[in-house]
């Protein structure tokens, strides 16, 4: 890496951090706790279906699977925010956030996660790939980066009727938390209408 890119990726990534906070534990205050919100607009010619769909908890890397805000300041890199987490795992946040945007589109007969047992006509499985803060070269400000690989399988045959990758990256207003989480707020709904209406659209009868 030149002596300038690795300049920018270190300004950028102490600025961050005094913005936000130690990447390392501390004894002191309690960390803040942020959450974010389901999807509730969807395209008008969106069709009704009327079968019903298990969520199911998406899978994620380690790295993803708990309730820490990730910060990648290189590829190679992950570090958490020691003043800052989720209201939920990652993963379960997701999940829930699935369940209450297809609830959001008024089009689906039934929906909810595995653990109510319902008897399901589809499951939607996905995999959390990407839910981080990155700080691109040649960029003054960081970039949320969110992807989510989704797949429809028709129940009761566990057979998979299509798959598809959902990804948004949305740069953020600076580095203040606050900032980052409208960012990952934006970019997550991106990619939760998407996988909503692909969903309905793929599966209408």
């Amino acid at each position: 890496m030149h002596a300038s890119r690795r300049i920018i990726l270190t300004g950028m990534a102490s600025s961050l951090l005094a913005a936000c906070g130690s990447i390392l534990p501390n004894s002191g205050p309690a960390p803040d706790v942020y959450t974010l919100t389901p999807k509730n607009t969807f395209r008008t010619d969106l069709p009704s279906v009327s079968w019903q769909l298990v969520v199911e908890e998406p899978v994620s890397a380690g790295g993803l699977d708990n309730n820490r805000v990730v910060i990648q300041p290189t590829p190679y890199e992950v570090k958490y925010l020691a003043d800052a987490r989720w209201s939920e795992r990652t993963p379960k946040m997701i999940q829930t956030l699935l369940v209450e945007s297809f609830e959001n589109s008024g089009k689906i007969l039934s929906v909810a996660r595995q653990s109510v047992g319902l008897r399901s006509d589809y499951n939607l499985k996905s995999e959390l790939r990407e839910f981080q803060v990155e700080m691109p070269t040649g960029q003054s400000s960081p970039l949320v980066r969110v992807k989510l690989n989704v797949k429809i399988v028709r129940q009761p045959k566990q057979e998979i009727v299509a798959s598809r990758n959902f990804e948004e990256s949305i740069p953020a207003r600076s580095v203040a938390m606050k900032d980052l989480v409208v960012a990952f707020d934006d970019a997550l709904g991106k990619v939760l209408r998407r996988t909503v209406e692909w969903t309905i659209a793929l599966g209408k009868e």
